[in-house]
């Protein structure tokens, strides 16, 4: 059974950090990339950053460039989210997700999800 549990989210004010993290079981994690997503109240779930297979590569949106990191550790199975200097629309539920493709980047090309980890950003 694939499972993907994220944690590590909260409330912090505009400026702050927070470090998410996603556990996966349940399948070989260095088999897929790893990806971060986020959907805002009233709005759609959109790609937030991803890391490939053995971690070589990263990418990012355009608005989260320069200040979120992605990360993952194969021999934990684990992929990480620290998120700094947030601002107020970074407020969302964050979703970790994999993919069997390398450089995913659409919602379509996951296809297994987590719950969500909800992060609040105060001004």
């Amino acid at each position: 059974q694939v499972l993907l549990v994220e944690s590590g989210g909260g409330s912090v004010q505009a400026g702050g950090s927070l470090r998410l993290s996603c556990a996966a079981s349940g399948f070989t994690f260095e088999d897929y990339t790893m990806a971060w997503f986020r959907q805002a109240p009233g709005k759609e779930r959109e790609f937030v950053a991803a890391v490939t297979r053995t971690g070589g590569f990263t990418y990012y949106a355009d608005s989260v460039r320069r200040r979120f990191v992605i990360s993952r550790d194969n021999a934990e199975n684990t992929v990480f989210l620290a998120m700094n200097s947030l601002k107020p629309e970074d407020t969302a539920v964050y979703y970790c997700a994999r993919s069997p493709t390398i450089y995913a980047r659409g919602r379509n090309e996951y296809d297994y999800w987590g719950q969500g980890t909800q992060v609040t950003v105060s001004s």
